[in-house]
């Protein structure tokens, strides 16, 4: 028996899960302080123009970098404050992530979504602090984890009676440095009743795989990317740059911005055939 749909939630001002397919978008990290306000007006114009509702992403703080020396971020405060002013100017809802408990009160006051990274999605303080925050929250599932075992992981956020929760595949562990998705594990994660998202940059990453840093395959983003939205998931996220070879984080694995608009107007295609399949 297929999974019945999941229900719509709330971040912000839209009602994601239950229609349209939905994006989340943006820099692996905050670069600087108008850096992000210029790829989020990319992504606002063209999903606007393709009806494609738009959550904006970017960390203040990457804690789990590979090597000591790898830029982190810009810091909580300051990171903070530029996602404000992304959302006062293009009236976008923020997606960041929050790797301490202490760092949920701060990015509550700005972020419509806080997002549990895969590495730390086992730690039940910071996924209840999260949930308690009255914000969305996004869980991504670990590389080290089935996606049956995630309904622990749900289960405690909901014990918050937070009714707004979102649960994203980003790909297992293959062996050493290497990450492979299941595309079974859409359907599984569907059956645990909240919207399902794909991570479909991270899942083409190669973890440490460049030693002191990240590697990643990002020419299979095109490949992956139709083949999850046709396994049923109900929103797709990706990091995008203009210039992935100069990114901070995650270049490797991001997707150049100037090929955006094309391919997530594939995906929208996609996506309305799946739903007619249900």
């Amino acid at each position: 028996m297929k999974p019945a749909p999941p229900p719509a939630i709330r971040v912000g001002r839209l009602k994601i899960g239950g229609g349209p397919l939905f994006l989340i978008a943006g820099p692996c990290v905050i670069e600087s302080s108008t850096h992000p306000l210029k790829i989020a007006r990319r992504l606002k114009e063209i999903t606007d123009e393709l009806g494609i509702p738009f959550i904006f992403k970017a960390s203040y703080d990457k804690a789990n970098r590979s090597s000591i020396g790898s830029f982190r971020g810009v810091g909580v405060e300051r990171g903070l404050d530029i996602l404000a002013t992304v959302k006062a100017k293009l009236g976008v809802p923020i997606l960041t992530d929050v790797h301490e408990t202490s760092h949920v009160g701060p990015a509550a006051q700005v972020a419509d979504v806080l997002q549990i990274p895969a590495f730390l999605c086992r730690q039940t303080d910071l996924v209840l602090e999260a949930a308690r925050s009255g914000r969305a929250v996004n869980i991504k599932k670990g590389q080290f984890m089935a996606p049956w075992d995630m309904k622990g992981v749900m289960g405690k956020a909901a014990t918050t009676g937070n009714p707004n929760l979102m649960v994203t595949e980003r790909g297992a562990s293959f062996g050493y440095n290497t990450l492979v998705v299941d595309m079974r594990s859409f359907p599984e994660l569907r059956s645990l009743g909240y919207p399902v998202i794909f991570d479909i940059t991270h899942s083409v990453q190669r973890p440490g795989g460049l030693g002191d840093r990240s590697g990643g395959d990002a020419h299979l983003i095109d490949t992956l990317g139709p083949a999850g939205v046709a396994a049923g998931v109900q929103g797709i996220f990706m990091e995008t740059h203009e210039n992935p070879s100069k990114a901070l984080s995650d270049g490797p694995n991001a997707y150049r911005l100037d090929r955006m608009k094309a391919f997530l107007n594939h995906l929208k295609k996609i996506h309305a055939l799946a739903l007619e399949r249900r």
